[in-house]
């Protein structure tokens, strides 16, 4: 699915990718036997579900992220649509360089840089840097954006 939006925030691609390995799985005893047309027609009820939910996903932040780009006169805001050079487009943003991209695809290593660099674009919007590190509580991560985006 990230080809999310990140850096829909690393937590984001995280958290979906954990969503869609876990429907995965779940669906591995559905398939041990010959499964019924209820079963099958369960199995594709949740993934269209879970397609659903990742697509809505990625236009919201690619939306806060370009409107974000937008209101801090960031050139190519445009990025904000395509999977890898959104790490870039919030880089920008936030001002850091862009050999941390790297740091992105590390690990653990990935989500504190996210957490850093979403501060930093919290910072570049006047808003308190604490924003950034709300990207980590579960729901509220998902507001961060769309705040940073459309408030004044």
């Amino acid at each position: 699915m990230s080809m999310f939006p990140q850096r829909r925030s690393t937590l984001k691609v995280v958290a979906l990718s954990f969503l869609a390995i876990l429907t995965l799985l779940m669906a591995v005893p559905v398939f041990a036997d010959e499964p019924s047309g209820a079963q099958a027609a369960a199995v594709g009820v949740a993934f269209l579900v879970m397609a659903v939910i990742g697509i809505a996903a990625y236009i919201y932040f690619a939306m806060a992220l370009q409107t974000i780009a937008k209101k801090t006169n960031t050139e190519n805001a445009w990025w904000a649509w395509v999977p890898i050079l959104q790490i870039v487009l919030m880089l920008n943003v936030a001002k850091k360089p862009i050999w941390w991209i790297i740091l992105f695809f590390i690990p653990l290593v990935g989500i504190v840089f996210a957490i850093i660099v979403w501060m930093a674009i919290a910072e570049a919007r006047n808003k308190p840097s604490w924003w950034g590190i709300l990207l980590i509580v579960p729901i509220v991560g998902l507001i961060v954006p769309g705040y940073l985006a459309w408030s004044d």
